[in-house]
């Protein structure tokens, strides 16, 4: 998952020029990952403090001059580098007050850019596509310039792309490989990942591309213009006012920041700036930007600085890897249902054909945009829309279906199509971020059953939508729990599982090392013989209705990040904590037993999974629940749980010296084709 977070502003910006220009030339990084450097169209170059929010230094040129491109930082020499009028290369230090007494020289051709990385020496990149380093053009300003561009080309961003490299010294023209009809792109950005330099490119019509380059490469130009190959890795939706400018920017290799193009769910005049996974091609994140958006983005130091309206904004943010990992991680189990997503997902990057989509979307919009249809006859519709629909046009077609009839739900009490919805999630072509508001639709409707189907079909939902699901459950009284219809595999396992309870006190054994609390022979922790003597200390016995523990299971297998879900695990109550930890005790009790294993069930949750979300309501409820009352025994329990696994494990380390040694024994002996050995231990 990744966050954006409250964002400030940074400073004010000049007046706005022209239709695309705002009055920023460029922020770069500055001196350390606190300072930045703004450059304005005007006349001014600006230090900024990030965190203070308050400039440190300040430059301007003298009225008649052009600042040509944004000021850069060297960090080799610890100097400002900035060109003027074109040609006039710029070096001061900071402490120097006046730039026109600063070092200055003339080069012979236009520069466009001075690009600058930490570490390493800035380049000059001038008009006609010539590259020199900073250093060596400053020792001799006049030096000619070479022609590197022919003479109906300049440096637009158009469909050719020109790699200089300096050891060797190659220079080798790409030609970009995209479909038909494009026209160039509005945005550039590149990143640097192992050997190789990953260009992201965005289109006017949404689609974002990728090209690899790697960083050493056997071309040397004298083979002509090469191809380079893209891969489509994001289709950005588009609303229906038509898009003039958008920028984009990668922020690690799963992700990627958009600004200037519409939100899936917002409707329209709303700007927003949108984080997108460009793995599984979900929304993220997005906050709403105040203001005129323009086509500027920035990036550095995990703060994206955005330009809106009369200011320039600077928004932290966080793309937690961990979170892409717990489909992986939280999620461990090989459920059919996260395989078939994955593998849908995947095919809706490859959808190409976007004019036979629009097409097909009227065929379902029209009915349901008609005030007098009835849930019965949309549902009707959808169903046949879904059956005759090919799988490419049905990838983008859902989420808008669904949006559409979310919409109308909203807005009619009376429309609530449930058979509907259930069918669109049955495709596995919606997430969360396409369709936001349907898992809040269906918590106000109380569908817990659509609940039930999107926990298991979306692995993006955000950590707040997973509490406000939780306490919706845990508030639901278990009589009106029962009478909701839920899948049937989650439930009979809800039963056996409970079963399982009478047959192992009948058994009276000791399975995995474990045994109830008041079994075991030390007790010298019990804080009193009445604690120890009462009979609810054996009441193992599920807390909850099997439709509410099904419903639990579901939010235990959630995807989900710790330092997310945590702030919004405090606005349970009570009550409502003290219910949810007595079911885990349940579940752990069960799983200590291996009751778990001899029910067969596609989705169930870890023990692992159990006892993080044992520690996260420790965490978020640590206070209330040590001076609770009622929440004594049950804190005794879990730790009279934890305290027997201890045992276990311990024991266990005290054999894994013999087990070793017996392992190795076994190792030289010649058993012949195979060997069947049995080795009891106790």
């Amino acid at each position: 998952m990744a966050t954006l977070y409250e964002g400030y502003t940074l400073c004010g910006v000049g007046p706005v020029q022209n239709s695309s220009n705002i009055g920023i030339l460029g922020v770069e990084q500055g001196r350390d990952i606190d300072y930045v450097l703004v450059t304005d169209s005007s006349r001014s170059i600006t230090v900024y403090k990030v965190s203070d929010q308050k400039p440190t230094g300040s430059w301007s040129v003298k009225q008649g001059q052009i600042i040509s491109c944004p000021a850069v930082f060297n960090t080799q020499s610890q100097e400002y580098v900035v060109v003027t009028d074109d040609r006039v290369v710029r070096v001061w230090k900071e402490d120097d007050v006046n730039l026109e007494k600063a070092f200055k020289a003339t080069v012979s051709a236009d520069v466009l850019r001075v690009l600058s990385a930490t570490d390493s020496e800035p380049v000059v990149l001038f008009c006609c596509g010539a590259v020199r380093f900073l250093d060596s053009l400053l020792a001799s300003p006049q030096q000619p310039i070479e022609d590197v561009l022919t003479e109906d080309e300049i440096i637009r961003g158009e469909h050719c792309l020109y790699v200089q490299r300096f050891n060797p010294n190659t220079l080798v023209k790409h030609r970009i490989e995209t479909e038909p009809g494009l026209s160039a792109p509005i945005s550039f950005s590149a990143t640097c990942r192992g050997s190789n330099i990953h260009l992201l490119y965005l289109y006017l019509n949404g689609s974002v591309y990728e090209s690899v380059l790697p960083f050493r490469s056997s071309s040397t130009g004298a083979e002509g213009v090469q191809a380079l190959s893209c891969s489509l890795c994001l289709s950005l939706p588009l609303g229906e006012e038509k898009l003039m400018s958008g920028a984009a920017v990668v922020l690690d290799e799963a992700h990627v920041a958009v600004i200037g193009f519409p939100h899936p769910s917002a409707g329209a005049c709303k700007d927003y700036l949108c984080i997108w996974n460009t793995h599984f091609q979900t929304l993220q994140a997005s906050k709403e930007m105040a203001g005129r958006i323009y086509s500027q983005l920035w990036c550095y130091s995990g703060k994206l600085y955005v330009p809106h309206g009369k200011m320039l904004s600077v928004i932290p943010f966080d793309c937690q890897k961990s979170s892409l990992a717990a489909a992986m991680g939280k999620l461990k189990q090989t459920s059919r249902s996260g395989k078939d997503f994955s593998s849908d997902i995947y095919e809706m990057l490859t959808c190409k054909n976007r004019k036979t989509c629009q097409n097909t979307f009227c065929l379902i919009f029209k009915p349901l945009q008609m005030d007098c249809s009835l849930v019965e006859d949309v549902q009707a519709e959808v169903g046949e829309f879904i059956r005759r629909a090919p799988q490419a046009d049905l990838q983008l077609a859902a989420g808008r279906v669904a949006l559409e009839l979310v919409s109308r739900s909203q807005t009619d009490a009376n429309f609530y199509p449930q058979c509907a919805f259930l069918q669109l999630l049955e495709t596995r072509y919606l997430c969360y971020s396409v369709c936001p508001e349907l898992l809040s639709l269906a918590m106000v409707k109380k569908d817990f059953h659509l609940c039930q189907i999107a926990f298991q079909i979306f692995s993006d939902i955000p950590e707040a939508v997973t509490c406000a699901c939780l306490k919706a459950i845990l508030s639901t009284p278990d009589l009106e729990m029962e009478t909701v219809n839920l899948d049937t595999d989650s439930v009979i396992f809800m039963k056996e599982l409970t079963q399982a309870h009478s047959r192992s006190d009948e058994e009276g054994g000791q399975l995995n090392g474990f045994c109830p609390p008041a079994l075991e022979s030390d007790v010298s922790d019990t804080p009193s013989n009445k604690l120890q003597r009462d009979p609810l200390s054996l009441d193992m016995s599920c807390p909850v209705g099997l439709h509410k523990g099904a419903l639990l299971n579901e939010v235990l297998q959630t995807a989900y990040s710790d330092r997310s879900l945590l702030p919004h695990l405090k606005d349970l109550t009570v009550p409502q904590v003290i219910v949810f930890l007595q079911y885990l005790r349940f579940l752990y009790f069960k799983y200590s037993h291996d009751a778990h294993k001899q029910i067969r069930a596609l989705r169930t949750p870890s023990i692992s999974q159990i006892i993080d979300w044992v520690c996260l309501l420790l965490d978020a409820h640590f206070t209330v629940l040590a001076v609770a009352p009622e929440a004594k025994r049950l804190v005794f329990d879990l730790h009279k749980f934890v305290r027997s696994q201890v045992k276990l494990y311990a024991e266990l380390g005290k054999i894994e010296g013999s087990l070793q040694v017996l392992k190795n024994s076994k190792q030289s002996e010649d058993f012949g084709m195979y060997a069947i050995q049995v080795i009891e231990l106790f």
